[in-house]
C-alpha cells in the first residue's frame, strides 16, 4: 500500500501518544500531591489525617481575615526571629495550680501545718464549746475531731498528725483541741518537742460540777456503774475521798498544771473560766482572740441564750439554715446528788482550787 509522503509526515504513532498522555497525567498528580502536603502537613510533617486538627480557612473579622492567602493553615508558633503578631481576644488562660492542687483543676489553697495552739483541757470543761467558738474566727482554722497524738497517738509520728490538720493560710493560726493532755504526764514535755512557742488554752471549771459531769456522761454510756457517792469516796463516814477515780483526779488542777510549768511559761497558757463562758461568751472569747494575737472579730452579735440547753450558742450563719448550737451529750441534765456530798467535795478541793487561784493569778469564785 502506497503513502502520499508530505514534508516529515508519516503514519499515526499511537504509542507515543499514550505516553505523553501518561507523562502529562502524572505530572499533574505530582502537582497537585505536592500541594496537598504542603497544606495539610503541619512543622513537624506530620500529616493531619492522622487525627491531627484539620487546616481550616481562616476566619473573618470585619470583613478581612485574620490570617493572610499565603498562609492558609496556622503555624505552629512564631519562630524566635519572627514576633508573635497581635491576636484576637481569647478567653482567660487557667490559673495555675498551686502545690498540692486535686486532680479536678481546683486548687487546694494553703499547707497542712502543725498547730500552732492548743485546747488541752479539761474534760467537761467546756472545751467543744471554746471550739466551735473559736473556728467563726476566719484567722482560725481548727480541726474538729480529737486526734489524741499526745497521748494515744503519739508512735504515729509528727508527719501524721499534721496530715490530719485543715490547709491554712499563713496568716491563719492552726488548733486543735484534746482535753485528755493536761492530764497526760508526757504531753507537755512532747508538745514543747514539737514547738517550745506552742500556745496553750485550759478551760476549767468547778471541779465538784465537772466531776457531776463527768459522771452523768459515763452514766449515760454505762447505766450499770455504781453511784456517783460510791465512786467518790473510799470512806464517806470519814470523808475520804478516792483520788484514784478519774473524775475526781482531773479536778486537782494544781497538781497537773505542775507538769506544765516545767515545759512551758505560765504566759504562754490561758485560762478559760467555764462559768463565765455560759454568763460571757463575748468576754471570754475576747480574751482567748487577745491571747492568740488575733483581732476581736467574735463579739456579742455572734450569741444568743438557748434557754432549753442552759448556754449561749452561735446565731444563724448567713450560710446556714439553723442557729449553730451544741450537740445533744452538750448541756444534758446532771444526775441528782445529795447535797452532803457536794459539801464534802467542795471542802476536799479547797485548799487545791486555792493554790490553782494563786499559781495562775486568777481568783475563779467556786467557794
Amino acid at each position: 500500500m502506497a503513502y502520499r509522503v508530505l514534508g516529515r509526515a508519516g503514519p499515526p504513532q499511537p504509542r507515543r501518544a499514550r505516553r505523553l498522555l501518561f507523562a502529562f497525567t502524572l505530572s499533574l498528580s505530582c502537582t497537585y500531591l505536592c500541594y496537598s502536603l504542603l497544606c495539610c502537613c503541619d512543622g513537624l510533617g506530620q500529616s493531619r489525617l492522622v487525627r491531627g486538627p484539620r487546616c481550616l480557612r481562616a476566619p473573618k473579622a470585619g470583613g478581612q481575615k485574620l490570617l493572610p492567602k499565603s498562609r492558609p493553615c496556622n503555624p505552629p508558633g512564631p519562630t524566635p526571629s519572627e514576633p508573635s503578631a497581635p491576636s484576637a481576644p481569647a478567653a482567660a488562660a487557667p490559673a495555675p495550680r498551686l502545690p498540692g492542687s486535686n486532680h479536678s483543676g481546683a486548687p487546694k489553697l494553703g499547707t497542712k501545718r502543725l498547730p500552732q495552739a492548743l485546747i488541752v483541757g479539761v474534760k467537761k470543761g467546756g472545751t467543744r464549746a471554746v471550739l466551735e467558738f473559736i473556728r467563726v474566727h476566719p484567722d482560725v482554722r481548727a480541726l474538729g475531731t480529737e486526734p489524741h497524738f499526745f497521748d494515744r497517738n503519739y508512735g504515729r509520728g509528727l508527719d501524721w498528725y499534721r496530715s490530719l490538720m485543715p490547709r491554712t493560710l499563713e496568716s491563719q493560726i492552726t488548733l486543735e483541741k484534746t482535753p485528755s493532755y493536761f492530764v497526760t504526764q508526757e504531753a507537755p514535755r512532747r508538745i514543747f518537742n514539737m514547738s517550745r512557742d506552742t500556745k496553750l488554752i485550759v478551760v476549767v471549771r468547778n471541779p465538784v460540777t465537772r466531776a457531776i459531769s463527768d459522771y452523768t456522761q459515763t452514766l449515760s454510756k454505762k447505766p450499770d456503774i455504781p453511784t456517783f457517792e460510791g465512786l467518790s469516796f473510799r470512806n464517806r463516814s470519814l470523808g475520804v475521798v478516792d483520788v484514784s477515780w478519774n473524775a475526781i483526779r482531773i479536778g486537782m488542777y494544781v497538781l497537773h498544771l505542775e507538769s506544765w510549768l516545767r515545759y512551758f511559761p505560765l504566759a504562754q497558757i490561758h485560762f478559760v473560766s467555764g462559768e463565765r463562758l455560759i454568763t460571757d461568751p463575748a468576754g471570754e472569747m475576747g480574751r482567748v482572740q487577745d491571747f492568740l494575737g488575733i483581732k476581736r472579730f467574735i463579739t456579742d452579735k455572734h450569741f444568743y441564750f438557748n434557754k432549753t440547753k442552759g448556754f449561749p450558742c452561735l446565731k444563724k450563719p448567713e450560710s446556714s439554715l439553723l442557729p449553730r448550737c451544741l450537740g445533744k451529750s452538750k448541756g444534758r441534765t446532771h444526775v441528782q446528788i445529795d447535797p452532803e456530798v457536794i459539801d464534802q467535795l467542795r471542802e476536799f478541793y479547797r485548799p487545791y482550787n486555792i493554790k490553782f487561784y494563786e499559781t495562775v493569778g486568777q481568783d475563779f469564785r467556786w467557794e
